[in-house]
């Protein structure tokens, strides 16, 4: 390529390049850019001045820096400009890009441009004949150039513009600072219209002073802009930092403040940031070697820019071109650049052959395997769809959306998002459901939010292909808005899962961020559009116009901003894809885009091409413009001129102007084969294998399922005898072998172990050992269990009373049962520290007196046979009733947390007894989270929180005892054993599952791992079962476990979102949960069979709980408790606290407990923790233990 240079010797002066390339494709291109001494760089030849000067935008494309009717006649302005690549310019070109964009990695510019206007004059302003005192500015441009994308940097002097407005036609006009396409051809057209102008100021003066004031890359007076890439400027993308870094000492928003024309000496030259000429020799570091694609330019001479002032005398300004720019001209396109991952291993069809689409064939290659879809078929290999055949896209969409200046967000779950597309006419069709009305209008100028199908399966032009046959189904896609002037950003991120057994390509898209508001029964009109589909790289950028029509007959016209990346996987073996046209044109049309307020939808509509980038006559074919007339299911095949044919689509049989489903299921009875059903579906069938039977590893043959056997059940297992080893089922058909408590092997074979030699009994006792036990007994003089012995005490008056009436009434013979006095013997009774008891009765008279201290009958006190004598009750002690809350009557109530207080509902069966709701317990400055019930010691349980701690206190009143309160940081779920009396926590920060007693000791952590957001716990004491529910966004889950911490088992994990709230109800056997993402309240059985919906459609659930036939759950959007029949499946009533804010954890307060059998009575002989399982119950020992502790499987 050659570069040539011309310094044209006026007063009004511009320095011509004219720039030859050989782009990749062979194709001789010519560019060309234009450096002007009015302020601005001209990417084509520019007009004359007065068809420019104060009539922007112009009709040629440019880079306005500082865009007026300057002046560099008198000696003193000059303009010099080079092309640079030596290291320490590119690096510091690198920090200012860096700095304005933060997020962007990889930023490597080939060479830099470097243009400078120093101490240019406003053209027709005089001074006093020197030139001296006249107003000056000098100002710079950088344009610096890599492979994948060109900046712009702009500087201004910090000390502040000397002038900001030219005269021009006799009036003082603004400079204009900016980018402008000029004339943009229009497809499939000859006509030209306007292209955008992207202003940097207003035609305000204080916008144009705040050039040097202020900032979008962290540094006064330095603006930064992604111009596209090469080889067209597809758009305009500001600097994100428009705060000025802690070293430029003013903040946005408090600028100095600079005078118009600051004082200066004479002959100064404002300070700018690249010096405007270097010489070669003052930096000997070698030119860094050229990346394939660029060539060398030829060595051009050094030009002086010669002053015709010949009084003053200053350097003379040399310029060095030794590299250039590609300068181009802009077009009015968007860019879409892909990034390809070879996720194709080495691997063989042999092994393969099923991750192929059904219409596709495996091909082994060198390195690996890749699927081809069949003739009449079209895609990526691994989905294939029929040619011709409309195709539809199902999917969700989630979101958290600010709206306008709103505070609070706008919210919406699993929104169902819907899709058509004629494939041989390119139309698609998109609707969303759900939208609120204070989101669903500021969507619509979001058309691409679903029209990436519209790429997928537009219609093709001769030699290029949609997206959907370059890169299938299955690819990510994120893009990034940002709407114009008010810088509000939305993030939205794709993820296209592959066609699914219907034919139905699927996709769940995320929203997050603000839009600017669009008011209520507004319309918005987008413009037809273009598109750049680059393969192979990795980011793009785009500018969109739209037009709002209000209802008071205004129209605004209005601008974003779009950076998007799509990540797809493709097989490197595939000749199809390598000969793919690196760039295509995705052209669109007929864009209508309307919220529909009734039905809460959003709706666009569009007409799609895929095409050459390049210009030119359009094609004539119906087969390419879509005016075919063939049937929506078939394909159009060109043919010689305008000529062309309609043939149906696989699947379907006509003349191709009508076509009709085959039904293959009746043609071909047996096309399925054995132990399977056919079900026909448009365009194909379905074959589905009967129950018993599964497909085979080829996708096709249905096989019998190999049935489990549970070998403990039958008793074929290998184990030891059911006295000394369990045999546990584990699945399938599988089992594990274990000894019992007290003895000891691997299951298979098991020994007793010898207790006795352990010391497990107390050193004042004596152990006897037994096969799988041990007794310990107390020695003689000694008291206890065996382990624990305490020497005899001796007796009190009263007992050696009573043992002497028993000895005295002993009739001498031997006995081992205790010995009985006489019928008509009265014997003193004693209390439990061997003191008479104030009251003394004699049965065999029917009589009672009071006694004192010693036993002697208290004067007057005898009473009648039947009675019994008056005495004074001393006052109770414990715990008395708070004097702000009310003791709960007798029966079943519903208890909630709200803020600071615990409320409770009174039932009347399955009512709510709305009025006679009160506060049960107040907690200012707390947050209740979770609320659970003892219903042996009628005590309410919950965490907080703002403490963090778990606490309790008796329905009956009482003060608040705190039992846990430290190593907590989010305690959220809480679970009671009644049976047991153990508690258990979820903690949501430290991702972990607790137990501990009632009275919060002995605590131990039973889970920590594979935890990221727990949140409700329920207990099934009956069985000794765990449930509790992780939202995590990623990968929510319900998990279910015995309480000792064994036979943790997933037992849902599909088709949720946020299960926020989780109950048991042990008389239906039902776990049910409430999930805020699906909105949808769900049950079945433990075992997570018979999954069934309850009610949908609701709004955001916290907590549920189950009493007989009905499911209470909160709802922190409608701020209520809400009640549910799930034998009916509706919603039957629904409480609102008097003070409205979110509601928390709820449970039942029931009259009895239920009836179980306690594994876990007298803590089942543990030394610490008894911790239930099914059919039995584990010993374990806390974290922090208190002494000796032995652990145990019982």
């Amino acid at each position: 390529w050659t570069l040539t240079i011309k310094i044209l010797k006026l007063q009004k002066f511009c320095r011509k390049m004219i720039i030859h390339v050989f782009p990749d494709d062979n194709t001789f291109v010519i560019f060309q850019s234009q450096i002007n001494t009015n302020g601005f760089l001209a990417v084509e030849e520019p007009k004359v001045e007065s068809e420019y000067l104060g009539k922007m935008p112009a009709s040629f494309g440019m880079i306005a820096i500082f865009l007026g009717d300057l002046d560099n006649s008198d000696g003193v302005g000059k303009v010099y400009y080079r092309q640079d690549s030596r290291p320490s310019v590119l690096l510091r070109t690198i920090d200012h890009i860096s700095q304005a964009f933060p997020q962007d990695d990889e930023i490597k510019p080939t060479h830099a441009l470097i243009i400078t206007w120093e101490n240019v004059a406003a053209h027709g302003e005089h001074g006093r004949g020197d030139g001296l005192d006249r107003k000056r500015n000098t100002f710079q441009l950088v344009v610096a150039s890599m492979a994948s994308a060109s900046y712009a940097i702009l500087f201004y002097p910090r000390e502040g513009l000397q002038y900001i407005s030219t005269p021009v036609a006799g009036q003082s006009v603004p400079v204009h600072a900016g980018f402008s396409q000029g004339l943009v051809q229009a497809w499939f057209s000859w006509s030209s219209s306007q292209g955008p102008y992207y202003r940097i100021a207003t035609d305000d003066e204080a916008s144009v002073r705040q050039l040097s004031e202020e900032t979008n890359s962290g540094r006064r007076g330095v603006w930064v802009y992604e111009i596209g890439t090469s080889p067209f400027f597809s758009s305009i993308t500001p600097g994100l930092v428009t705060n000025l870094s802690p070293e430029e000492g003013v903040a946005v928003g408090q600028v100095e403040q600079v005078s118009e024309s600051p004082p200066r000496n004479n002959g100064e030259q404002q300070e700018i940031e690249f010096p405007p000429y270097e010489h070669e020799e003052e930096e000997e570091t070698p030119e860094p070697e050229l990346p394939p694609t660029i060539y060398p330019v030829q060595y051009q001479p050094r030009y002086p820019v010669v002053p015709e002032s010949p009084q003053t005398s200053y350097p003379e300004p040399v310029q060095t071109t030794p590299f250039f720019s590609k300068i181009v001209f802009f077009q009015r396109m968007w860019f879409v650049f892909f990034s390809a991952v070879f996720a194709y291993s080495s691997e063989t069809c042999a092994s393969n052959r099923q991750k192929c689409s059904s219409f596709a064939d495996c091909k082994d290659y060198t390195n690996g395997y890749c699927c081809h879809c069949r003739p009449g078929f079209y895609g990526n290999g691994k989905d294939c769809v029929a040619e011709g055949k409309p195709q539809r896209m199902n999917g969700k969409v989630s979101g958290r959306v600010f709206v306008g200046n709103s505070p609070s967000p706008l919210e919406f779950y699993n929104n169902d998002l819907h899709s058509y597309v004629v494939a041989n006419d390119g139309r698609a069709y998109v609707a969303i459901s759900t939208i609120p009305a204070g989101l669903g209008p500021s969507l619509q100028p979001l058309s691409s939010l679903g029209g990436v199908i519209g790429w997928a399966f537009a219609l093709e032009q001769p030699g290029y292909e949609n997206g959907f046959s370059i890169i299938g189904g299955v690819f990510s896609r994120q893009a990034e808005v940002t709407f114009l002037p008010g810088n509000e950003r939305l993030t939205i991120k794709q993820e296209f899962k592959g066609v699914d057994e219907h034919d139905h390509l699927v996709v769940s898209t995320e929203l997050e961020g603000r839009l600017p508001e669009v008011p209520h029964g507004s319309t918005v009109q987008i413009d037809p559009y273009k598109e750049l589909y680059q393969y192979g790289r990795i980011t793009s950028s785009s500018n969109r116009d739209y037009t709002v029509s209000l209802l008071d007959g205004s129209v605004q016209t209005k601008t974003y901003q779009w950076r998007q990346t799509i990540t797809y996987q493709s097989c490197p073996n595939d000749e199809a894809v390598r000969d793919v046209q690196p760039t295509q044109q995705l052209s669109v049309d007929q864009i209508f885009v309307m919220y529909d307020s009734g039905n809460q939808l959003i709706r666009y509509a569009m007409s799609n091409k895929i095409g050459s980038i390049h210009g030119g006559p359009p094609e004539q074919n119906p087969c390419f413009t879509g005016r075919h007339g063939c049937d929506t299911n078939a394909a159009c095949r060109p043919g010689e001129g305008v000529q062309f044919t309609c043939k149906c689509s696989t699947g379907f049989t006509g003349d191709g102007r009508q076509c009709y489903d085959i039904d293959e299921c009746r043609e071909t009875p047996e096309i399925c084969g054995s132990h399977a059903v056919c079900n026909n579906q448009p365009g194909t069938f379905r074959c589905e294998c009967v129950d018993g039977f599964q497909f085979a590893s080829n996708g096709k043959t249905c096989v019998e399922v190999d049935r489990p056997i549970d070998h403990c059940q039958r008793g074929t297992n290998n184990c030891d005898i059911p006295e000394r080893a369990r045999c546990s089922y584990t699945g399938a058909s599988a089992y594990i072998c274990s000894c019992l408590s007290g003895f000891v092997g691997d299951g298979h074979t098991c020994q007793d172990i010898d207790e006795c030699e352990q010391g497990r009994c107390h050193q004042d006792a004596v152990c006897y050992n037994a096969q799988g036990s041990f007794t310990c007994q107390c020695r003689p003089g000694f008291h206890g269990d065996g382990f624990q012995c305490a020497p005899e005490l001796e007796k009190t008056q009263c007992e050696r009373d009573r043992e002497s009436i028993q000895v005295s009434s002993d009739t001498g013979s031997f006995s081992f049962f205790r010995p009985r006095p006489a019928v008509s013997q009265y014997i003193p009774t004693c209390d439990q520290h061997g003191a008479y008891e104030p009251t003394q009765c004699h049965g065999s008279i029917g009589q009672c007196w009071c006694v004192d201290g010693n036993g002697q009958e208290v004067p007057n006190t005898r009473t009648g046979p039947g009675q019994r004598p008056l005495s004074v009750i001393p006052p109770p002690i414990g715990p008395t009733t708070r004097p702000d809350v009310s003791p709960v009557a007798p029966g079943t109530h519903l208890l909630f947390a709200q803020s600071g207080k615990i409320e409770h509902i009174p039932l009347d069966g399955y009512s709510m007894n709305k009025g006679e709701a009160k506060a049960l317990l107040h907690l200012p400055d707390r947050v209740v989270i979770a609320v659970a019930y003892d219903c042996v010691e009628k005590m309410v349980y919950w965490t907080d929180i703002t403490g963090p701690s778990i606490s309790k206190a008796s329905l009956e009143g009482g003060d608040i005892i705190s039992l846990v309160t430290t190593d907590l940081e989010s305690p959220e779920g809480l679970a009671i054993d009644y049976l047991a009396r153990l508690m258990f926590w979820t903690d949501s920060m430290k991702d972990r599952i607790e137990v501990a007693k009632l009275d919060g000791s002995q605590r131990r952590v039973l889970f920590d791992t594979d935890l990221v957001n727990p949140r409700p716990i329920v207990a099934d004491p009956s069985y000794g079962r765990l449930y509790w529910a992780d939202w995590n966004r990623d990968g929510p889950k319900i998990e279910m476990s015995n309480m000792d911490g064994t036979d943790r088992t997933v037992l849902v994990k599909d088709d949720l979102g946020l299960p926020n709230g989780l109950t048991y109800d042990p008389e239906s056997q039902q776990l049910c949960w409430a999930d805020a993402g699906t909105r949808k309240v769900q049950c079945m059985d433990p075992n997570g069979r018979n999954r069934r919906t309850i009610v949908e459609g609701i709004q955001y659930p916290f907590a549920i709980v189950s009493h007989g036939r009905n499911l209470y759950y909160t709802d922190w959007r409608r701020e209520a408790v809400v009640a549910v029949d799930h034998t009916t499946d509706r919603e039957t009533d629904e409480f609102l606290p008097q003070k409205r804010s979110r509601v928390y954890g709820i449970a039942t307060t029931p009259t009895q407990c239920p009836q179980a059998y306690n594994y876990c009575s007298n803590n089942g002989g543990c030394s610490h923790l008894c911790l239930p399982r099914r059919s039995g119950f584990t010993c374990r020992c806390p974290d922090v233990v208190d002494g000796s502790c032995v652990e145990r499987n019982l």
